[in-house]
């Protein structure tokens, strides 16, 4: 399947977990850390290569709701404000499929930046 789409959205907010099924079966728990750190959005992305902004103190954040765009995404609003960032169903699945990757490659950047997670 080469365009896998959401059978299932399932905010746990005392948890702060996202699930999300996809109907390839692949499932995938999110945190709303995890999804704030690589909100699609210009000001976490920046405006291309390069100009990403290493996004800290989000460990407790959480998500206030989630809006369908269209067929295609969701708006995520987090309790932080944030909320510019359009999660596309692709989008989404690379997140779940690459979660390990990116979240160690995301501590190393931390660290190097000379910040610690605050759990």
């Amino acid at each position: 399947m080469s365009n896998p789409r959401p059978t299932e959205i399932n905010l746990h907010q005392k948890s702060k977990i996202l699930n999300i099924t996809f109907d390839d079966a692949e499932q995938f728990a999110y945190s709303c850390e995890y999804l704030r750190c690589f909100s699609p959005s210009a000001e976490v992305q920046g405006h291309g290569h390069g100009e990403e902004v290493l996004q800290v103190g989000k460990e407790h954040v959480g998500i206030d709701k989630i809006e369908p765009v269209g067929n295609y995404a969701i708006c995520i609003y987090f309790d932080d404000g944030h909320d510019t960032g359009l999660y596309s169903w692709e989008t989404l699945y690379q997140l779940g499929k690459n979660m390990d990757v990116y979240w160690g490659e995301y501590l190393v950047r931390l660290e190097a930046a000379g910040h610690k997670r605050r759990v």
